[in-house]
């Protein structure tokens, strides 16, 4: 069912007509949650630090992580000491806050937050409750706090917005849930401190939405590492041979195009986002090698198969629009003195 329907979302003009009546009344429900913050009928609070939400409006990837760790490694080389906060989506968290690091098993922290930290060095929390997420966080003297997904989680008080679209899908057929993958009107793009493009803006419904100041990104993986973390090859090493794509992301079809495009020759494997990959579903009637996402990867480490490679990518934005957002986000965070709940 959940991959039938992204196959309809993502068809440029398709229609659902029996899912429309609750589209509509989706719809209303976002629009009177909003105007409850405006109004002051829910409130917002403040983590007691400047917080940055990297968010989408649409459900499936668009790259918002490898943003998230681009945005981390950019503002720690501006002097800032950056936390990182996230709803730990497939952990067996509750909603109390917890630490996620290195040494995390991904059962508890979730399969993004556990790349988040690992890769980032940064202290990453996790809870449903992403306010007192980020209040432990502001508790540890972070300066600054990114928060990986929560552009709708209007609870927790926010100083910069960035939203990323992935390029190739767009908005899809520009419905709301469940008719379509919004989860909210595109208006909310006029709100937002920044507009990234992940790849190129090349489906139709983007170009009467976006304006000409937005920036654009790229997804950049050059190698291929084992599961096991011990062996690193160049992924250009993969060209011209038959490969085994695994993919339990939100949008597979993206992870197949990049090895594709690296010469192979794919043999494709999706699964439902967040997918925990089992060594059966990872055994093939063959002997060619199994790349797969790092996502998928952090789900994999105990199954020790030396066929099992992942490939890393990480946001590449050129110099002049990494430059803009920096600028842009140190000028909102600067800008925000901490304070607490209000």
């Amino acid at each position: 069912m959940e991959r039938q329907l992204t196959q309809l979302w993502y068809r440029e003009q398709a229609r659902a007509p029996l899912l429309q009546p609750l589209a509509w009344l989706y719809g209303r429900v976002v629009a009177l949650r909003q105007r409850a913050y405006r109004s002051g009928w829910a409130r917002s609070a403040r983590a007691g630090r400047p917080v940055v939400v990297v968010g989408n409006l649409t459900v499936g990837g668009t790259g918002k992580t490898p943003l998230t760790l681009w945005l981390a490694q950019a503002l720690t080389a501006a002097g800032l000491r950056v936390g990182i906060v996230a709803r730990g989506y497939g952990s067996r968290n509750g909603r109390e806050p917890r630490r996620v690091d290195a040494a995390s098993r991904w059962q508890d922290a979730g399969d993004e937050p556990l790349i988040l930290a690992r890769r980032s060095g940064c202290p990453t929390v996790i809870g449903s409750d992403r306010l007192a997420a980020a209040r432990v966080l502001a508790a540890e003297g972070v300066d600054v706090i990114i928060a990986d997904d929560g552009l709708q989680h209007l609870r927790l008080a926010r100083d910069c917005e960035i939203v990323v679209v992935d390029g190739a899908r767009g908005i899809g057929n520009g419905q709301l849930l469940p008719a379509g993958p919004l989860r909210e009107p595109t208006t909310r793009l006029l709100q937002v401190d920044a507009i990234v493009v992940n790849g190129n803006a090349n489906h139709g419904s983007l170009a009467a939405l976006l304006p000409p100041a937005v920036l654009r990104m790229q997804l950049v993986g050059s190698e291929a590492v084992s599961v096991d973390e011990r062996v690193r090859r160049p992924l250009a090493s993969f060209q011209d041979q038959r490969v085994h794509a695994v993919a339990g992301i939100g949008n597979p079809q993206r992870f197949f195009a990049e090895l594709q495009a690296q010469g192979m020759e794919v043999i494709e494997h999706a699964f439902p986002d967040h997918h925990p990959l089992t060594a059966t579903e990872l055994t093939f009637a063959d002997a060619l090698p199994v790349l797969m996402t790092e996502k998928d990867a952090v789900k994999c480490r105990a199954l020790a198969n030396p066929r099992l490679w992942y490939v890393p990518v990480s946001a590449q934005l050129a110099p002049h629009d990494a430059q803009e957002l920096l600028t842009r986000v140190l000028a909102k965070v600067r800008g925000s003195a901490p304070a607490g709940g209000r």
